[in-house]
């Protein structure tokens, strides 16, 4: 069995673990890897060689930061295969999910905050003949990123890439729950040299290490990825430090299928949007709103399709693999239950699946249709984070908007239909920080990406991560 190990100072190290917490295959339900639960001692440790090794980070420049995150994108890409089959064994998602999606956008990361920091420029602000004002955007210094269990190395790479290249040293910590592709990217570090203290990675629990790297006043700024009461937690804690703060958090995504959509077209991307790694996803589109012309096709339609996916072993050719864990398991299976209470029916899936051979042990779910839900029902206005969606027809545009709008949540939505003008319209009046037409998960990282309401706190990618991730002054020199 495996002890994973956390970076620190830019070497692998366990000293001062009192404690080690067991990391299992979802697919199998078996231990197969320990990590250390970190504490206090070792964050103190790793805050202390961040703080040391900033200046000299920040003094290489841009081209010399740039040339370290180009280093570790090709390193990523050089051990796709490993990287994938980490992520896999870590979090249950289909390896061909993993090889194709999650580990070339850990690459993709690195290297597009490699070039963006290139033409990350200040503004200056030319007072006729009086004065001349510029501003400057300096890195913070050590600054703490915290990602989720689904999207591991992905998102990892997606916070500490752009702090890296604005000239911040990085105090990470990955979910307890999907451990091994930070473990291995901290090998990456080390083989290709990145000063040592630039980058530490401490595993561990969330309200343990997790919490003591939002409260420790040395960090400067917290960038976390994950769910709508953990970030309230965060920015309870953080907030009386003044600490800066980006939350990309939960989501209740609908997608609004029109009369006039592509229907086949639509089909196929509503059940990418849906299911795509077993639906656990922030982005994913949770609520299928259809209108009410097309209602009974589509949903014919829809449901003939769904129950063609296949789901069991991860290392096979599936479309759904395993959820992350027995608990998330249980939690899904709940939410299926109180449909039923709330009046809800299942017509598709709904049930836990056990595969055949070694992942009998597995948390799997088979994909999951429901219908007869109101806007109020607590199923179509909390988080399930899985592979559950719910199906509701509209008989207009005005109707699918509040319908779409009606939740505490605002991350993404998709609209589909060919009509040009209510695309634009609907793109204004969704009250989400993403609005996809007729795709899903089309990403721009130039782009900014976040929620609104319960969604989240600023935004993530291209500047607006650069300009988090650094602090502006304004200097005024009269003429």
């Amino acid at each position: 069995m495996d002890t994973l190990a956390n970076y620190i100072n830019g070497q692998l190290t366990n000293e001062n673990t009192d404690n080690y917490l067991e990391n299992i295959n979802p697919a199998t339900g078996e231990v197969y890897s320990l990590l250390p639960n970190s504490n206090l001692n070792q964050l103190n440790t790793a805050i202390a060689a961040a703080t040391s090794a900033q200046p000299a980070w920040e003094a290489l420049g841009t081209e010399g930061r740039s040339y370290y995150l180009n280093r570790l994108a090709d390193k990523i890409a050089a051990n796709l295969d490993q990287l994938a089959a980490a992520e896999t064994e870590d979090t249950g998602k289909p390896i061909a999910l993993a090889t194709s999606l999650d580990i070339p956008r850990a690459a993709s990361n690195f290297r597009f905050f490699a070039q963006a920091i290139s033409q990350f420029a200040s503004e200056s602000h030319n007072m006729g003949n009086q004065a001349i004002n510029y501003t400057l955007r300096d890195p913070l210094g050590v600054v703490g990123c915290i990602s989720p269990w689904n999207l591991p190395l992905y998102l990892l790479t997606w916070k500490i890439a752009p702090a890296l290249a604005a000239g911040n040293s990085v105090i990470a910590k990955p979910s307890e729950l999907a451990p091994k592709t930070a473990y291995l990217l901290s090998q990456l570090c080390i083989d290709i040299g990145l000063p040592d203290g630039v980058l530490n990675i401490l595993h561990g629990q969330g309200n343990k290490i997790g919490q003591a790297i939002i409260e420790h006043p040395q960090i400067k700024a917290i960038s976390f990825t994950g769910g709508t009461k953990t970030g309230q937690i965060i920015a309870a804690s953080a907030a009386p430090q003044f600490k800066k703060l980006s939350l990309e958090l939960g989501g209740k995504n609908p997608a609004l299928v029109f009369a006039d959509c592509d229907f086949d077209k639509t089909i196929d991307g509503i059940i990418r949007a849906s299911f795509t790694n077993q639906g656990q996803v922030c982005m994913c589109s949770s609520r299928i709103y259809i209108e009410q012309s097309i209602y009974p096709s589509f949903k014919q339609a829809l449901l003939k399709k769904i129950q063609t996916l296949a789901v069991g072993d991860p290392l096979t050719d599936v479309i759904l693999g395993a959820l992350i864990s027995k608990d998330h398991q249980e939690k899904v299976l709940a939410y299926i239950r109180l449909a039923q209470q709330e009046g809800g029916t299942i017509v598709c899936g709904g049930t836990q699946y056990v595969p055949t051979g070694r992942c009998e042990g597995g948390f799997f779910i088979t994909p999951t249709v429901i219908e007869g839900l109101s806007i109020d029902a607590r199923v179509n206005q909390e988080e399930i984070f899985g592979p559950v969606i719910t199906l509701q027809p509209f008989n207009s545009e005005q109707e699918a908007l509040a319908l779409a709008n009606g939740t505490n949540y605002g991350l993404a939505a998709t609209v589909w239909t060919e009509n040009l003008t209510r695309m634009h319209r609907l793109a204004k009046q969704l009250d989400v920080g993403v609005v996809w037409a007729n795709s899903w998960m089309l990403r721009d990282l130039r782009t900014p990406l976040g929620g609104v309401k319960n969604s989240g706190l600023g935004r993530e990618g291209g500047w607006e991560a650069l300009r988090f991730f650094t602090e502006p002054k304004n200097v005024c020199i009269p003429y």
